[in-house]
């Protein structure tokens, strides 16, 4: 738009009247007078007839300009304005003003009735926006307007103009109008032209009208070229708004603050936030009085180009002039705030805002979530997320980053796995930063595999891989120690550019962790010729490989560089390294030189030994020694870098250096030699163990941590006999050695079978007083209870409870099982109950272990209530526990309730096995339901579940004590067919039927006919010499029947004596066996008729005591049970002759 209005520099001075702005609170009082004088409304426009003046007392001395009209307008505005504000019961409406007849008559021919304008105003404005349905070109405007020619003055015409929407009727009209005589050129007239052309974008035309309304000789006032600027400003041209703003401000016109509001806002949309703070100090300095909206603008622009000060002080002002901040204010001083690190200043605003009401949007949450993240107060951000779903704020997917980031940090992993998926159910997962806040929560709780597939989540997206996503995929790669995809991760960082030191640290650890020391080399070459900066982490990570590589002169190139470097020159660790490199060259000033150092670094003199053992220089290494026994630190130091050693897995580098200190003559910290003495135990080097030990021991650092380290050394080179000995021993001395050490020499001991040593170790524990926790209170107990020590462990219990140490669920197992082997349901009962108010959770094996006792105890119905219990708390028994029931109620004889769980079982998906379908045969047998075990043997061959001979035995023992024998025989027989031998129980079990039956004939002739099917034991061959004597056939015997060819060879012994055998068993006293004395001559006869007497008054005594504990208690085959126990009798009854004059002594003790 090209005129002298912009290129003019020549200033004009329009007699422009600028009210004084009321203020906020004022309002426009009406007031009306009682008089019959009606007077004008003060605010009415000359209609411009001067065929018709007004009254001289109506007509203003001078005429009004244009500015004055202006005014007048805008007061008219405001009185509307007050009216439709204040209606209601104290509605500020003004009373009737008395008419003239004749204006009476007027206003009835008006038919205004209310209305604003008069009937042939509106009639004008409706025919006009009618055109706005035709087609264009089709009407002429002279002729549709033809009808109201002379009857609009210039002001009606004025509100026909101002009422059109459409610009081509405005364009169309405005023609029309500068046509009539009541026209003259006017501001205001071509103003409204102007707002209309910029309300539906016609800019070309808007200038051009400006262009005439300068050319007409109307001169531009503050609210014209306020409108101009207002349409370049709604259409965002900045460029034209910006020149044509710097035009009015050459001519001195001052905008209201509604128009700097209008720019300010366009440039602001468009992020222009420079030009927007250029814009306000521009208004500050025209004087122009900002309101609540311009400090809205301003302060954002101030917070989006990070002028905090400025931001604040924009604020300031605006809370003194007594605005109240918007919630977008607050949130952008308070992000600024967060950004910058002021977190007192964003907490004090954020509390302002509350304490006014005011609901903070989602963008302010995250930046206060923000601030607690950083300032690691989580409790504050559970709080304000708690208040956010309170209020129904909504969450963003930047505040769920920030939340699983809170989570993973107070280690709810799962509540973070739970908003993440809640983020993806929502479709608000878009950003890469929320997969990498999950992926890194993932890899800080050690779930590295669910990281990378969160990454690899991203990748299948389509989501691109940022710089750090790669850094995050390096730091799973290697902490899974896979080297060939980390290595391919830090590729894809590299071609983001260079590498952080970070990630180099990464890679040079995973490199030495895998002990790859020539790609660790590599690696520092060429990250330094990549010229990336270090840190001091990566330095320390360079020089720890050069040292454990024993690369002297590159170590000796890393410290001095280091010592060029500003940033980490004056660090503890450089300048220990500086000080401590070369301390035996030139000795006394190196020795002064590290003396001066306050505080020596651990690390680095735990490389520089590295170092120097890997270079085999002893003399280095004993002057570094010597130094680190001089300073303050001492052997702590000393013993620190031992320790690494031992972590590190080094043991060589760490035996030389406690080798060297102890010729040195310096002491070795107690912790430091039982870390020694662990590591010689895992290797099982207890001759080393030991001598480290001794040495302790004569330096006085014999502690706690040292004796608990040996004992554990001598338990996993089972030198039990050593380790029970150092306990007594200390505890002797009263040196406690631990819970941890009690309880593993104990269960040691329990589990190789010497519970006399373990009862003497709970024993001492309780006299001693030794601290001891849950587990080492429940080893012991299990080891009493398993060494038959009831009362003992029932003793430990009462010890525990006293001394306020919890108990586990596994305490009150054990207990059940002490208290059930002891045949004390009611005080098992009592410990159930204590478990279950212990608000522990109870799982199916202390249910089972409860309901075991129950059915020992024959209370079958508490027994089945609380297998339901179980169920209902849904526990869901396996395979073991329903074969317990079954067999408990097999025991008890409940063959329904047996049946019942079969087919439980079966609906469940339970594979029924062998000792499942054991127990119910065992229930069949025993209520003489012989068709029902056989069909039970029949269903496992069809189903293909394994038989054995305990299968058919209990059907052999049934048939036999019921003297079916036929059917006892044919069972026998079967048992063959299925593809299992008889043994010699079940021709025993025949054996002894027929002998019961009195059927001897029967029972010999069976033996006779299966004499070659089943080896004999001395049981069978007792069961025979029966048969044999009850039909008087004696002599018929088979000859050495029932004895093997050892026992014969032993019968040609000439001197046999007798001697007294103790038998003993668990539950009764010792039985002693009367014994004979005798001398028998070289003769066969009678060495076999003392042979005879001896072995059958074992044999009476032994098949007793094994018939009545058969059926009592399961058989244990061990060793010292069963076969093995009786061959052992027999060797003590047929010993040689130095054996024989032995004391009485124990044989056996029979563990059933």
């Amino acid at each position: 738009m090209k005129s002298d209005f912009l290129t003019s520099t020549t200033h004009f001075n329009p007699s422009i009247f600028l009210p004084k702005i009321p203020s906020r609170n004022s309002r426009i009082t009406i007031k009306s007078s009682s008089s019959s004088k009606v007077r004008p409304d003060p605010w009415s426009l000359s209609d411009g007839n001067p065929e018709k003046p007004k009254p001289r007392y109506e007509r203003p001395k001078h005429p009004l300009s244009d500015d004055d009209a202006r005014r007048i307008i805008k007061k008219k505005a405001q009185y509307l304005s007050t009216l439709r504000r204040n209606q209601g019961s104290h509605a500020m409406t003004p009373k009737w003003i008395k008419r003239t007849p004749e204006q009476m008559v007027q206003y009835l021919e008006d038919d205004r009735n209310g209305q604003m304008y008069g009937k042939h105003v509106v009639a004008a404005i409706k025919t006009v926006r009618g055109l706005s349905q035709r087609r264009e070109g089709s009407d002429d405007m002279r002729l549709v307007m033809s009808s109201f020619v002379a009857k609009l003055s210039f002001r009606d015409m004025c509100v026909v103009l101002k009422e059109q929407r459409g610009w081509r009727q405005v364009r169309d009209f405005f023609s029309w109008m500068k046509l009539q005589l009541s026209y003259r050129p006017s501001v205001v007239v071509y103003t409204i032209v102007l707002r209309l052309y910029g309300q539906v974008g016609k800019i070309k035309m808007a200038e051009e009208t400006f262009l005439e309304m300068l050319e007409v000789g109307c001169e531009p006032d503050g609210v014209a070229c306020g409108t101009m600027l207002c349409t370049y400003a709604r259409w965002g041209r900045h460029t034209a708004m910006l020149t044509f703003y710097k035009a009015v401000q050459e001519r001195g016109m001052v905008l209201s603050t509604s128009v700097y509001n209008f720019m300010l806002s366009s440039l602001q949309k468009k992020l222009f936030h420079g030009k927007v703070i250029d814009l306000w100090l521009e208004m500050v300095e025209e004087g122009v009085p900002p309101n609540e909206f311009t400090y809205t603008l301003v302060v954002s622009s101030y917070a989006k180009q990070g002028f905090k000060e400025e931001a604040l002080r924009a604020f300031g002002e605006m809370k003194s002039l007594g605005f109240v901040p918007e919630e977008v204010t607050y949130s952008s001083v308070i992000g600024l705030s967060v950004k910058a690190g002021d977190w007192d200043q964003a907490l004090g605003l954020y509390e302002d805002m509350r304490s006014r009401g005011i609901v903070p949007s989602n963008y302010t949450c995250a930046s206060m979530l923000s601030l607690y993240y950083k300032t690691e107060n989580y409790p504050k951000a559970l709080s304000l997320f708690a208040d956010m779903e309170r209020n129904k704020i909504p969450a963003d997917e930047v505040i769920r980053g920030l939340i699983i980031r809170i989570y993973g940090k107070l280690g709810l992993f799962h509540d973070a796995q739970s908003i993440f998926e809640e983020t993806e159910r929502l479709n608000l997962l878009a950003d890469e930063k929320t997969y990498l806040a999950m992926s890194q929560v993932h890899l800080n709780s050690g779930n590295v595999v669910k990281a990378l597939d969160v990454i690899e989540m991203m990748k299948t997206r389509d989501i691109p891989l940022s710089r750090f996503a790669y850094i995050v995929m390096l730091q799973c790669y290697a902490k899974i120690q896979n080297v060939d995809c980390a290595e391919e991760a830090f590729r894809a960082l590299t071609n983001t550019g260079l590498p952080d030191a970070s990630s180099c640290n990464d890679m040079l650890n995973l490199y030495t962790r895998l002990n790859l020391g020539e790609k660790a080399k590599g690696f520092i070459k060429q990250i330094m010729a990549d010229q990336v900066q270090f840190n001091i982490e990566l330095y320390k990570m360079a020089m720890r490989v050069y040292c454990k590589e024993g690369m002297v002169a590159e170590a000796i190139e890393l410290v001095d560089k280091m010592g060029r470097e500003a940033v980490v020159k004056d660090d503890r660790f450089v300048q220990t390294l500086a000080e401590a490199m070369h301390i035996e060259i030139n000795k006394q000033d190196k020795h002064e030189a590290v003396l001066n150092v306050s505080r020596l670094d651990v690390t680095a003199l735990g490389m520089l030994l590295n170092l120097r053992l890997k270079e085999g220089n002893l003399n280095e290494t004993k002057a570094i020694l010597n130094l680190m026994f001089k300073t303050d630190l001492g052997s702590l130091a000393v013993n620190r870098v031992i320790g690494s050693f031992v972590r590190e897995g080094d043991v060589f580098k760490a035996e030389i250096l406690a080798d060297i200190i102890i010729k040195l003559g310096f002491r070795i910290e107690e912790e430091t030699v039982a870390t020694l003495i662990a590591v010689y135990g895992r290797q099982h080097k207890l001759k080393e163990a030991k001598r480290l030990y001794l040495a302790a021991g004569e330096s006085k650092t014999l502690g706690k941590s040292v004796v608990s380290s040996m004992s554990d050394a001598y338990v996993r080179c089972g030198w039990l006999e050593d380790a029970y000995g150092l306990f007594m021993e200390s505890a002797e001395k009263f040196c406690d050695p631990g819970a941890v050490t009690i309880s593993i020499l104990v269960n040691a001991l329990t589990n190789r079978g010497k519970h006399r040593e373990a009862e003497h170790i709970s024993r001492t524990c309780l006299e001693k007083n030794m601290e001891l926790d849950t587990v080492g209170y429940n080893t012991l107990i299990k080891a009493m209870l398993e060494a038959g020590k009831l009362q003992c462990a029932s003793e430990i219990y009462e010890r525990m409870h006293t001394s306020g140490v919890p108990c586990s669920i596994q305490t009150y197992n054990t207990m059940i099982s002490v208290y059930g082997r002891g045949l004390q349901l009611d005080k098992a009962i009592e410990i159930f109950s204590n478990a279950r108010r212990s608000g522990l959770y109870l799982d199916e094996k202390i249910y089972m272990n409860m309901i075991m006792h129950y059915g020992k105890a024959g209370k079958m119905s508490e027994a089945l209530s609380l297998f339901s219990e179980m169920q209902k708390k849904g526990i869901k028994p396996g395979t073991p526990s329903y074969n317990m029931v079954v067999k408990i109620c097999a025991t008890s004889r409940l063959h329904r309730e047996v049946d019942e769980l079969l087919q439980v079982m079966e609906r469940t998906g339970h594979c029924t096995d062998s000792s499942t379908y054991l127990s119910l045969i065992q229930a069949y047998a025993e209520s003489s339901q012989f068709a029902d075990c056989e069909k039970t043997i029949t269903l496992m061959q069809e189903k293909g579940i394994p038989l054995f001979h305990s299968h058919f035995s209990l059907l052999l023992s049934a048939f036999a004590k019921a003297g079916m024998m036929d059917e006892a025989e044919r069972i026998y027989c079967k048992m063959s067919e299925a593809g299992i031998s008889p043994d010699s129980a079940c021709k025993r079990t025949i054996l002894k039927g027929y002998m019961s039956c009195g059927d001897a004939e029967k029972g010999i002739l069976f033996y006779e006919k299966m004499v070659s099917s089943v080896e004999d034991d001395r049981f069978v061959s007792s069961v025979v010499q029966d048969l044999y004597k009850a039909v008087g056939k004696e002599h018929d015997i088979p000859v050495g029947l029932g004895y093997s060819a050892e026992c014969w060879a032993v019968m040609s012994v000439r001197n046999l004596r007798f001697r007294r055998v103790i038998f003993e068993s668990d539950s009764k006293d010792a039985v002693e066996v009367p014994t004979k004395s005798m001398t028998v001559e070289e003769d066969d006869d009678a060495a076999e008729t003392a042979i005879e007497e001896r072995w059958s008054l074992y044999e009476a005594y032994n098949e007793s005591l094994w018939r009545r504990n058969w059926r009592r208690r399961p058989k244990h085959r061990g060793a010292c049970g069963g076969t093995a126990n009786r061959r052992i009798l027999k060797d003590q009854f047929f010993s040689n002759e130095d054996q024989i004059n032995e004391p009485n002594r124990q044989v056996l003790d029979i563990n059933l």
